[in-house]
């Protein structure tokens, strides 16, 4: 039973599926000793679906439209970072696709969510 409203938004779970394997790649970017990386990552990762959370509990929905486009700006962020790392060999081209694969397609569905507060 979900005990907040962002739990139900499938936005928000599938931001959480992604900052599951978002996560993973931070892990390992902290054991080859890359913290930087591994820091920047959790903190972009964690924040889509933070700001969809809290957007949800925002009184208006011009006000919640700007969490999802915070929300969105961090999800550009992962995937900048991951373009980088994939750059910098150290994931491979099946990691770097899959993840970008999951971002665009939550990038579309925030989008999409997006404009159905306004119809």
């Amino acid at each position: 039973m979900a005990r907040f409203r962002f739990q139900t938004l499938d936005i928000w779970k599938e931001a959480i599926a992604i900052a599951d394997t978002l996560l993973d790649i931070a892990d390992d970017m902290e054991t080859r000793k890359l913290y930087r990386f591994a820091d920047q990552i959790r903190g972009a990762a964690m924040s889509i679906s933070n700001n969809i959370a809290e957007g949800a509990g925002s009184a208006s929905k011009k006000v919640f439209a700007r969490y999802l486009d915070i929300a969105r700006g961090s999800l550009f962020e992962n995937a900048n970072i991951i373009i980088l790392l994939h750059h910098r060999k150290y994931i491979t081209d099946d990691s770097m696709n899959k993840t970008l694969d999951q971002l665009e397609v939550l990038s579309r569905r925030i989008t999409t969510f997006k404009k159905s507060l306004f119809n």
